[in-house]
């Protein structure tokens, strides 16, 4: 799926080639560096990087969102849909792990991979997302919150970072149907 703003392109992931696994790892190593690692905080090696992609693309549950600009693997975005069996919370899936290189901020990206995943998540049966992160991921924050993302709730001690206990943020959204 093509969004508005040229060379940025969004897709559901079911495999990925060498090369998307290359700039995939390259661009999330970009991130943690950065501070944006959707909890990694230190580098982890390439191959247990490589494990993680490659298992989160077999998980039933979970659909891995991919993030190009100008044809280069920059972000990801993960929706993790409710186990069939918890019918109660089935309506409901999380946005998780998303993250855009630092090169590619700036272009749109993140708001194309949170709208792939809310547009999945409707067709998907879910009529809800929920989500997390520190208090300290200013721009993912800004950008929930822009998109309508509704912050019900903090946390104190939510992740440790070198060693510093740092807050964490809830939000949920209620879906609509995509334009």
């Amino acid at each position: 799926m093509k969004t508005a703003k040229s060379g940025v392109e969004v897709y559901l992931a079911e495999q990925l080639s060498q090369r998307e696994m290359d700039e995939l790892c390259d661009a999330t190593i970009a991130a943690i560096e950065s501070g944006g690692g959707f909890g990694w905080v230190k580098v982890p090696q390439r191959q247990k990087l490589e494990r993680y992609w490659q298992g989160s693309l077999l998980v039933p549950e979970r659909r891995v969102f991919i993030g190009k600009l100008d044809r280069v693997v920059a972000g990801a975005v993960q929706l993790v849909r409710t186990s069939a069996n918890n019918e109660a919370q089935f309506f409901s899936g999380t946005l998780t792990g998303l993250f855009v290189s630092p090169w590619a901020r700036k272009h749109g990206l993140g708001e194309a991979l949170v709208g792939a995943v809310e547009a999945t998540a409707w067709q998907e049966g879910c009529r809800l997302i929920n989500l997390d992160l520190r208090a300290t991921q200013l721009d993912a924050v800004k950008l929930y919150e822009r998109l309508g993302y509704v912050c019900w709730g903090h946390h104190p001690a939510y992740a440790q970072v070198e060693g510093e206990i740092i807050p964490g943020r809830y939000y949920y959204k209620g879906l609509t149907p995509p334009e």
